[in-house]
């Protein structure tokens, strides 16, 4: 069997992190702008990565369209196992970070004790795809984990929040070239891609927030931002379908062999990545002890301003009101019913696509969008949702969940 995994040249990276990009943007755009809800997003795309995996895995060789259709699927779906443990379960992100660290490093260390390569030039056989079909998942989940985190801790914009992956795989690369070892090279690369492509994606969609002396978003949208990259991709695939470049055998008939690695070197790159990582620790450190504006609740949870029911939403496109109805009147069944869980899934994904909107809600009718927001920020704070007090008791939770409804009837 030929080798199922392309050759590693800038092509591979540039389409790896378009992959990363499209996936974080277009799962968010099914997620809230569709109002599917994450646990409906991950199901959807895990049964699509299930599929494609399948296609990917009966060929005999590499070929650009499958193969690059499967990072897409996987860097979401790892991306949204991630969001589940994070917004569904309440897990803390440096909980998921040390868990699929190890969930890694076992599989690496399953992968090595059977096949004893970690290398993907090395990908000629179903069990050794499988691991790294494996690994790269979990590198997706690990990549997400650690760059959410990351956000989390430094508060960071999302143009700035790009810079970090970027210099440390400016830095990884450096050190490859100095004479690192190469698989470690790529894989802590390939992680890295991960919040790299998605912090870009944050930056393009995210609307412009008039924060002074920070960079904002471009306010392009997820939607648009996920058809640009969708573009990006296919005429990169298309470009390397027709060229071949990234066809392992090809390459190796017009490249002379790479040099005989150095032990030396190896051994002085492998303490330059152990510096590398004890600065970044550093930088994240000191970035925290900075005063920083996370996404903390709202000071002002009211409104001065007094509406007649529906006058707030009056001038909102109707279907974007009905997909916020929908969410709250699905949260207030469950608390009705006893489904404490239920209820707060609902009532996190009316948040998420409520905060999604604001972009091109807010213009159209600040004051209407100013009153719902203070309604909305009272029904989040009884589930405890972005607030630090526990959630409410159910009766509590309805009440508010009826008063919004009411104002966006």
């Amino acid at each position: 069997m030929l080798n199922k995994v392309p050759e590693v040249t800038i092509w591979f990276w540039v389409i790896k992190i378009l992959c990363t990009t499209v996936g974080e943007s277009f799962a968010d755009w099914i997620n809230m702008k569709l109002g599917v809800g994450l646990v409906n997003t991950a199901w959807i795309f895990t049964a699509v990565f299930v599929v494609v995996l399948g296609v990917q895995l009966r060929l005999k060789r590499y070929a650009p369209f499958p193969y690059w259709l499967t990072v897409v699927v996987v860097s979401v779906t790892g991306t949204l196992y991630t969001d589940i443990l994070t917004d569904q379960l309440n897990v803390p992100l440096w909980i998921s970070s040390a868990v699929f660290s190890v969930l890694l490093a076992v599989v690496f260390g399953v992968w090595w004790l059977r096949e004893r390569t970690l290398s993907i030039h090395s990908v000629t056989t179903l069990p050794r795809e499988s691991f790294y079909w494996l690994a790269v998942l979990v590198t997706f989940a690990l990549g997400t984990a650690t760059g959410d985190w990351t956000l989390e801790l430094t508060g960071w914009s999302p143009g700035v929040s790009v810079l970090l992956p970027l210099g440390l795989i400016a830095a990884i690369t450096l050190l490859w070239k100095f004479g690192a070892n190469p698989v470690l090279s790529f894989w802590l690369a390939y992680i890295l891609t991960r919040p790299l492509g998605a912090n870009i994606g944050d930056w393009l969609a995210s609307p412009r927030v008039a924060q002074p002396g920070e960079p904002t978003g471009l306010a392009l949208g997820t939607f648009t931002t996920s058809l640009i990259f969708l573009g990006l991709i296919l005429a990169t695939v298309v470009y390397l379908t027709v060229t071949r470049s990234d066809v392992t055998e090809t390459y190796d008939a017009t490249h002379t062999p790479q040099v005989t690695a150095n032990p030396r070197r190896e051994r002085i790159a492998l303490a330059g990545f152990g510096l590398l990582a004890v600065a970044t620790g550093a930088l994240l450190v000191w970035a925290h002890s900075q005063p920083h504006a996370g996404p903390a609740p709202e000071e002002d949870t009211t409104s001065t301003v007094h509406l007649a029911p529906g006058q707030a939403v009056k001038k909102f496109p109707s279907k974007k009101v009905d997909a916020l109805k929908a969410l709250a009147s699905t949260s207030l069944k469950d608390a009705q019913s006893g489904n404490a869980k239920g209820a707060h899934a609902a009532a996190q994904s009316l948040r998420d696509l409520w905060d999604a909107d604001q972009a091109s809600l807010q213009p159209l009718d600040n004051t209407g969008w100013t009153f719902i927001d203070a309604q909305m920020d009272q029904v989040l704070k009884t589930f405890g949702i972005d607030h630090p007090n526990p959630p409410m008791s159910p009766a509590e939770q309805e009440a508010e969940l009826r008063t919004l409804l009411t104002d966006m009837r």
